[in-house]
C-alpha cells in the first residue's frame, strides 16, 4: 500500500474532501451499505448519513465489503431522512434524490462544481427514494439508461453518480482538492 501512495486512516479523515454527503434512507442490502462505503473512500466524499432501517457499522456485511473504509469515512444516523436534511440545510447542502421522476436532470447535465456542498440521496433497492423524502430535495438526478430494465443496482447507481460529479470536477473550474492532497 506504501508504494501506491495510499492514505492512512488519520490521513483520510483529515484530508480535504468533495464537499458531497451521500444518504442512504432505507437501504435493505448491508453489503451494498459497505459498497457504498467503500466509494465513498475511493471518492475522498465528506460523510454518510444512513437513515431508517439503513444498517450501520459495526457490522458484518458492511465490514466485508467496505474493506476498511467504514473506519475512514465519517458517518451519521438518522431515523428520517427530514432529520437528515434539516442537518444539510443548516450546513449549506443542496439535496438531490437518485430517482427516476417527472422533471428530473439527467446526471451529465447537473452541472455541479465543487464549490457548492451537494448532498445525493439513494433510496430501497426495490422501492426506491421515498415520495415525502423526494419532495423534500431540491430536485432529482436520474441516470440515463437505454436498455430493458431501466434500474441499477444502488451501489452501483452510487458509483456512476459519484464518480460523474468528481470526474466533472478534477479539472477546469472545479476545484483544486487533488493538488492539496
Amino acid at each position: 500500500m506504501e508504494e501506491l501512495g495510499r492514505l492512512t486512516v488519520e490521513e483520510f479523515r483529515t484530508a480535504s474532501k468533495f464537499p458531497v454527503v451521500i444518504v442512504l434512507e432505507n437501504i435493505r442490502s448491508a453489503y451494498n451499505v459497505g459498497s457504498v462505503f467503500r466509494t465513498a473512500d475511493a471518492f475522498l466524499l465528506q460523510k454518510i448519513h444512513l437513515v431508517g432501517f439503513t444498517a450501520t457499522p459495526p457490522h458484518k456485511e458492511i465490514c466485508k465489503t467496505a474493506l476498511g473504509a467504514e473506519e475512514s469515512v465519517e458517518w451519521q444516523y438518522f431515523k428520517t431522512c427530514r432529520e437528515s436534511f434539516e442537518q444539510l440545510r443548516a450546513e449549506g447542502y443542496k439535496i438531490y434524490s437518485v430517482e427516476q421522476a417527472k422533471g428530473s436532470t439527467e446526471l451529465q447535465n447537473l452541472g455541479w462544481s465543487s464549490e457548492q456542498k451537494i448532498a445525493i440521496i439513494f433510496g430501497n433497492e426495490v422501492s426506491g427514494v421515498e415520495q415525502s423524502t423526494i419532495l423534500l430535495s431540491d430536485g432529482c438526478i436520474e441516470i440515463p439508461q437505454y436498455g430493458m430494465k431501466h434500474s441499477l443496482n444502488v451501489a452501483t447507481a452510487a458509483g456512476v453518480v459519484l464518480w460523474e460529479l468528481v470526474r466533472g470536477n478534477m479539472n477546469g473550474s472545479g476545484s483544486n482538492l487533488l493538488e492539496k492532497i
